[in-house]
């Protein structure tokens, strides 16, 4: 039987569409696919496969030397019943609650008292945003200085009458995981603070002058108003938020080695100590697997949820 005259037009389309598409990729020159073809190359052998690997890993035990040992889900296992992994990560849940929850509350507010032109606003940004440029073990030390008996936050404690406040707060294990949260919200409030800023920008401010002359309040307009608008930048605060959250260790390594008695031990710092001080690489990969895991539940059910409420 001879194709039908509509089966023909079709094939006849698609093979034009494809001839047209080689047509398209050969004329880019191989330069370009070089410049592209090399980034691939080093992405995937210097992220992804040491990524992937880091599972393979973590079914076995292994010090570094020789082959890995195959032992199945033991590491696992034994991250049930380890009191420091507990430590570790109950510490995590209170530093993406503190860090998290300050980091995006102060950033919102700085930024919205900072969105609109005014003299010395762009000084004020700066200002707030400069941490930021700085390397995060030396930020560390900076906040180690100042939390010193003699430093400046004893200093200023005792100067306003609150002698009795001083400690030794990264000696304490009661206020040393929080004094390393301050120094942690104050490098990353800038951040947050310019992510929003530029969510501001796209905001349509005839709304909020419509709901003003209805008679909303300031905070009604940037509730009802305002914030409905950065879905988007909201989305991608908190993708950066929990990531940040699971993945800090410059400062807390720079500032308490995850001490004093594990009082500041996070899972990335326990996933460090436990790869290459003990040397059990097969333990620490399956450190790294829950804080991949955590932060991948962490992001999926917030886009579950954004995504719903959208429909």
């Amino acid at each position: 039987m001879s194709a039908s005259p509509v089966a023909v037009m079709t094939r006849g389309a698609s093979a034009g569409r494809t001839g047209r598409a080689r047509r398209r990729l050969t004329r880019v020159p191989a330069v370009i696919w070089l410049f592209l073809l090399i980034p691939l190359a080093v992405e995937l052998a210097w992220v992804f496969w040491p990524a992937v690997n880091s599972f393979w890993l973590s079914l076995t035990r292994w010090n570094g030397v020789g082959a890995p040992e195959f032992i199945g889900v033991r590491n696992y296992a034994d991250l049930v019943s380890d009191p420091i992994f507990t430590e570790a990560l109950l510490n995590n849940v209170v530093w993406v609650i503190g860090f998290g929850g300050a980091s995006v509350v102060l950033g919102l507010a700085l930024a919205v008292a900072l969105n609109r032109p005014r003299p010395g606003v762009g000084l004020y940004r700066s200002a707030i945003y400069l941490p930021m440029v700085f390397s995060l073990a030396v930020t560390g030390l900076f906040w180690r200085v100042l939390y010193q008996p003699e430093g400046a936050v004893n200093a200023f404690l005792g100067s306003v009458g609150l002698a009795s406040l001083e400690r030794q707060w990264l000696a304490d294990p009661r206020t040393a995981l929080y004094a390393v949260l301050v120094a942690a919200v104050w490098l990353q409030v800038g951040y947050i603070m310019v992510l929003y800023l530029a969510g501001l920008k796209g905001v349509d401010p005839t709304l909020e002058e419509a709901a003003a002359v209805d008679g909303a309040s300031r905070w009604q307009r940037f509730w009802r108003v305002v914030m409905p608008q950065l879905k988007g930048v909201n989305g991608v605060v908190f993708a950066v938020t929990v990531i940040d959250s699971l993945r800090t260790f410059d400062i807390v390594w720079a500032m308490t080695r995850g001490g004093p008695y594990n009082s500041t031990q996070l899972l990335s710092t326990f996933m460090y100590q436990t790869s290459f001080t003990v040397l059990d690489l097969g333990y620490g990969s399956a450190i790294a697997v829950v804080i991949f895991l955590l932060a991948i539940g962490f992001i999926i059910t917030y886009l579950v949820r954004a995504s719903r409420n959208e429909d």
